[in-house]
């Protein structure tokens, strides 16, 4: 028999949202359990290391309002903050906090830990524990979670015959917990799955595509495959992200500077001062040569090539997108920004793309200033 541990709320995947719903449910006085395939990586931003901007900053506040803890973890490590849109007025006014992103991981799992009644485990989830039960279809009104507007998911069986006086016994599903790979049972009141990019996830570099679920991480490969199995619709939310410079190779002094606000703006009610020293970013612009070896590659990328397909939100197209949508531009702006106080690691904010790597080097090393990055 499988070693079994009982909570009344469990949370798969330790992202974002993942912290937020376990820790809600700990400060409920819940016992929760918080799983993750790394505990090293809690809360590890997968892209670029900010929190907030154009109506991102307005949802960390509200989340801030309700209790939640991503705004004040933001504030303790944040190393450049902005406030955009100040030239409009107050209600667009959003706050946006560069973090040094190993700081946010590291505040966030201390966070967690210092948490009464939240239980935090290392470990990949497989499947569902489901129980199976029947109800007469007189008492499916009363049952939890019944739904007037459906019926039975599409993988049960319909009525399976005539109950105690001739009522219909229809099939109801619950989720009991969840079955680790490592052959645990975590049994729960509630199963909450936060599994953000790691469920079945791809990475697209190129002609090139393989599983994960950030670069170098594995995919949840047989969690995604449980809840397909269970009739679930499925399907992969398009991201992107651009090359990382090493900063000891970029020649700064051909960049605009961008500084943070000299009096910077907390994300949370809470917080009382920012004690993280602020650092610079600056700006850059893509040449003429930049625009050409994109167009001579454009057909190579993962989203030209019919390899995938994805609209991509608003604020963050691929660099080929951009190209190839606004033809009439002949130049494009993008940013520098550091991803720590204590790494030379830098993020180029506004190149996002899945062209080759090869084609990446080339267009980094056709930018003024970065032709030796």
């Amino acid at each position: 028999m499988a070693f079994t541990e009982q909570y009344d709320v469990v949370v798969v995947g330790a992202g974002h949202a993942g912290c937020e719903a376990a820790m809600a449910a700990a400060r409920m006085g819940m016992k929760t359990a918080l799983i993750t395939m790394n505990l090293d990586l809690i809360a590890q931003m997968s892209c670029n290391p900010a929190i907030g901007g154009v109506a991102k900053g307005h949802l960390v506040r509200e989340v801030d309002a309700l209790g939640g803890i991503m705004g004040e973890v933001a504030d303790a490590v944040g190393i450049q903050f902005r406030l955009l849109n100040t030239s409009r007025g107050p209600a667009v006014w959003s706050p946006r906090a560069q973090c040094d992103k190993q700081l946010y991981r590291v505040k966030m799992r201390e966070v967690l830990e210092s948490q009464p009644g939240l239980h935090i485990r290392q470990a990949e989830v497989v499947n569902l524990v489901i129980e199976d039960s029947f109800l007469p279809e007189g008492e499916r009104e009363n049952s939890p979670g019944w739904n007037p507007g459906s019926d039975a998911p599409p993988d049960l069986p319909r009525p399976v015959g005539p109950g105690r006086n001739g009522a219909q016994i229809r099939p109801r599903r619950r989720v009991l917990g969840l079955k680790l790979r490592d052959g645990r049972n975590l049994l729960a009141g509630a199963t909450i799955i936060t599994t953000g990019t790691f469920l079945n996830g791809l990475i697209h570099c190129g002609e090139e595509r393989y599983p994960a679920g950030r670069s170098g991480e594995p995919a949840s490969v047989l969690l995604g495959e449980a809840l397909r199995a269970l009739g679930l619709r499925t399907c992969r939310l398009k991201t992107g992200t651009p090359p990382r410079l090493d900063g000891r190779t970029i020649h700064w002094d051909a960049f605009e500077e961008q500084p943070g606000d000299a009096d910077p703006t907390p994300f949370s009610f809470r917080t009382k001062k920012i004690v993280q020293p602020q650092i610079s970013c600056h700006i850059a612009f893509t040449t003429p040569d930049t625009l050409r070896i994109i167009r001579e590659n454009v057909g190579r990328s993962a989203m030209y090539s019919g390899q995938i397909e994805g609209i991509g939100p608003r604020y963050c197209p691929s660099i080929e997108d951009k190209i190839v949508k606004f033809p009439d531009k002949t130049q494009h702006q993008f940013f520098l920004e550091p991803e720590g106080l204590n790494t030379h690691e830098v993020y180029i904010n506004g190149m996002s793309t899945s062209l080759p790597m090869e084609v990446q080097f080339q267009i980094v090393r056709s930018i003024p200033g970065l032709e030796d990055a």
